[in-house]
């Protein structure tokens, strides 16, 4: 049975602070033992910030730390209280896209792997307005189907990485009801990433967000997600050290760029956002994978 497929089961069955404790502590030993995703995390975190030696190698520590984080969340998320999500998320720059959120048209959100990106989407489903997010169809299916379930259970919507046809329809959704576009793009799964500058080099991200509002006629927004440590009644409701901030970035009209450019312009403009805010918390951009650098 997948070990990640495993962990969600036994989970369900043992105190939440096991399933915390256990996570650091593969963290912990993955780090120390320079596997492939640690030495992966190092290279792409050196890229970002120049780091080298001790200095990388603490920023790396704290990254697989916020990773185990994360999947920790993510295995006790369907046991967490209303009330316990609303107290672990946190807004930044709110009140200035307030309006087009309340608005009567869909919004597509631009996210990268930072913070806990579920835990958020469960937020906004219950606050905000409807929320639709793209998942990648996972091997064995058993772990794609019950991500796909917890994310039902908490608001989101999800749809299948599936090509082509998951684009008909995200443009479908974006030309409907007001709602929320979820969209992790930092990283290119379709194959035809657009390239971009982000820290000064050329890296490949997912066209998705700005093609699916370009051709919705729609909005897009980046938004950065970062962990926050925290603090008294905050602390006591959340059951939690640790909540989430969701700063929300510059609004983007891909309209306003040359119909020929606009995929590229629009792509270029959030991700020049997201690459300052991901360098002002290194340590929360979960990049445990290959990175999208061009050659």
């Amino acid at each position: 049975m997948n070990a990640f497929l495993t962990a969600w089961r036994v989970s369900a069955k043992v105190p939440i602070g096991f399933t915390r404790a256990a996570a650091s502590a593969v963290a912990w030993w993955a780090w120390a033992r320079r596997t492939k995703s640690a030495t992966r995390l190092e290279d792409n975190l050196h890229r970002v910030t120049g780091l080298e030696g001790r200095e990388l190698r603490r920023l790396s520590r704290r990254g697989m730390a916020s990773a185990a984080r994360y999947y920790s969340e993510v295995l006790e998320l369907g046991r967490m209280t209303h009330a316990q999500i609303d107290a672990r998320a946190r807004t930044e720059n709110f009140e200035e896209v307030r309006e087009l959120l309340e608005g009567d048209e869909p919004v597509v959100a631009v996210l990268s792997h930072c913070g806990n990106w579920d835990l958020v989407g469960a937020w906004g489903a219950r606050n905000l307005t409807t929320v639709t997010a793209v998942a990648e169809v996972l091997e064995p299916r058993e772990v794609y189907d019950e991500f796909v379930a917890l994310r039902e259970r908490i608001g989101i919507h999800v749809l299948g990485h599936e090509g082509s046809s998951t684009f008909r329809q995200l443009i479908q959704l974006g030309r409907g009801d007001r709602g929320l576009i979820c969209l992790l793009a930092d990283r290119d799964m379709s194959g035809r990433g657009v390239e971009v500058e982000m820290w000064g080099q050329r890296v490949l991200v997912a066209p998705g967000p700005a093609a699916v509002a370009a051709a919705a006629g729609i909005s897009v927004m980046p938004v950065m997600l970062h962990y926050e440590r925290l603090t008294g009644a905050r602390r006591r409701a959340a059951r939690s050290r640790w909540g989430v901030v969701m700063t929300f970035g510059p609004v983007i009209d891909p309209a306003s760029f040359p119909k020929e450019e606009r995929v590229a312009q629009a792509s270029q403009a959030w991700a020049t956002w997201m690459a300052d805010q991901i360098a002002e918390h290194p340590e929360d951009w979960h990049m445990l994978q290959r990175f999208g650098w061009a050659a």
